[in-house]
């Protein structure tokens, strides 16, 4: 990216002229992308909610990160986003839990930021029965 955008003669290139005016030119560049950080950062604030959960609540597991690792469930368009839903054993920080994992998930550190986290609300009618579902 050029610093200077105006063209010198031979006779034009005073070097003290050259660095006032490279440095205002700089100086207008920092303040408008300064503007357009500040601009969409208040859109974001707009939706953006800070996510507190308390002991004993439970919560969805984000998978994406251990893709590498190992597999959950089934490989592809169709894998899982989250898993099942696990219960906060403590608040370690403003937005790091500790969670209750099972010995399948020992590979993990049990710690995680609540953006990898998502709410978990039971409902009675997301459990089903084996005997109802007709194979």
């Amino acid at each position: 990216m050029p610093l200077c955008w105006t063209v010198f003669d031979k006779d034009k290139l005073i070097g003290p002229d050259l660095v006032r005016q490279t440095e205002e030119k700089v100086k207008i560049i920092k303040d408008s992308l300064k503007a357009a950080s500040d601009r969409q950062k208040s859109y974001v604030d707009l939706k953006r909610k800070d996510i507190e959960y308390d002991f004993g609540d439970k919560v969805f597991l984000k998978v994406s990160p251990w893709k590498k690792v190992f597999r959950i469930g089934k490989k592809g368009k169709w894998s899982l986003r989250f898993i099942d839903p696990y219960k906060i054993i403590k608040r370690m920080g403003p937005i790091v839990y500790r969670l209750a994992l099972p010995s399948e998930l020992d590979k993990i550190h049990n710690i995680f930021l609540v953006s990898m986290l998502r709410r978990y609300k039971s409902d009675p009618s997301h459990i089903l029965l084996a005997e109802t579902i007709d194979i």
